[in-house]
């Protein structure tokens, strides 16, 4: 696992494996607008936490690319499940709804006291946005979290589905002067 301390305290960790297998106080799924979990990281994550969890989800859909809902974490040892929409159903790129979306998941985070979660790369899902494109985004995210004065979130593993996401995390740490070791 890599690991990189930013300036303001929030220590990152760069891992490539399943998100569900991590105990956080709460763990970032990516979400179509229906929150059916379908693919990729959202049905691993449903496997391991129960069909309660999709259910619990769908209950609080449809929401537009941007928005984030929780729920519990089922059967994982996280008890919280952040649902990010960072792509509408049309399929096409918004880097816009895409920063939203990480924004509000900190957002979320900071709701639930939460000192840890664990993210993958939002927006990558279906091949919609590129992995370096998605990384950015995310490393942007956290450098303006990490500068709120009054933050609970202390640590964060994002969470590499692939060699390539691993690649790009890492490069989008240190072009954003984390400097990732």
């Amino acid at each position: 696992m890599d690991q990189t301390r930013m300036t303001n305290s929030i220590e990152i960790d760069v891992w490539q494996g399943q998100i569900a297998q991590l105990e956080m106080d709460a763990i970032v799924v990516p979400a179509n607008e229906s929150l059916f979990m379908t693919t990729g990281v959202a049905a691993d994550v449903k496997r391991h936490a129960g069909e309660a969890v999709e259910v619990e989800a769908v209950a609080r859909g449809p929401l537009p690319a941007g928005a984030v809902t929780i729920t519990t974490g089922g059967k994982l040892a996280t008890p919280y499940i952040i649902h990010a929409v960072a792509v509408g159903h049309d399929l096409r790129p918004d880097a816009a709804a895409l920063e939203q979306a990480l924004d509000n998941v900190l957002g979320m985070s900071e709701m639930l006291g939460a000192t840890r979660i664990a993210i993958p790369l939002l927006g990558t899902e279906r091949g919609v946005h590129a992995a370096d494109a998605a990384a950015a985004a995310l490393a942007a995210a956290l450098e303006r979290h990490a500068r709120r004065p009054e933050r609970a979130l202390r640590s964060v593993v994002v969470v590499a589905a692939s060699a390539a996401d691993l690649t790009a995390m890492r490069g989008a740490l240190a072009a954003s002067g984390s400097g990732a070791r």
